[in-house]
């Protein structure tokens, strides 16, 4: 029988995952890719990154690695940030298809295994490895709702298409906030 948590849990980072995929809806091959902010974050880096995630915490580390290794985990260039952006040969379905392979991976781990199931990182600090799934699984949740965040905003900034309340105003509306917020803010500017 699955734990109460680990369903709760599973269904949040179900919720997070389709949220952040959708982001990518609608937009060029450009617009998936290209950088915004000065960290160089963008929309379908945010997903190449969230494969091995997936793949290391919800299998790995539990003994249940991928059949296949990562490229830029193979080279060793995920280190380099290779896991933030995605290369010219790596088209948006072939890194939406992994995403969705590692996230059915990471299904089964939460389908299959008791949330104290012990659990190795094997790229954390010698000492500091051991956790078990259960936090890994929590770890997951949040580091998929943390870049779904980033996310919102990269779309925001390509389209101003915004999150999940971009509906509740109309233009004007979200122009008469934005002038209220920074009308606020400059009462502060020294």
């Amino acid at each position: 029988m699955t734990d109460p948590l680990a369903t709760e849990l599973q269904k949040y980072l179900q919720a997070t995952r389709a949220l952040l995929l959708a982001k990518l809806d609608g937009l060029s091959e450009y617009d998936r890719r290209r950088p915004l902010v000065p960290s160089g974050t963008n929309l379908l880096g945010l997903v190449k990154h969230l494969v091995g995630v997936e793949y290391v915490y919800l299998g790995t580390s539990v003994g249940r690695p991928p059949e296949k290794q990562l490229p830029w985990e193979e080279d060793g260039s995920v280190w380099e940030g290779a896991d933030m952006w995605a290369l010219p040969s790596e088209s948006t379905a072939y890194i939406t298809d992994l995403y969705k392979q590692a996230c059915a991976h990471g299904d089964r781990s939460i389908a299959e295994l008791p949330l104290d199931t012990p659990a190795e990182v094997p790229h954390w600090a010698e000492g500091k490895r051991t956790t078990t799934f259960g936090a890994l699984l929590v770890r997951v949740v949040d580091e998929t709702a943390h870049h779904a965040g980033h996310a919102d905003i990269v779309r925001e900034l390509i389209d101003g298409q915004g999150g999940a309340d971009a509906d509740m105003m109309d233009e004007a509306g979200w122009t008469e906030f934005y002038t209220k917020i920074q009308h606020a803010a400059e009462s502060f500017r020294v």
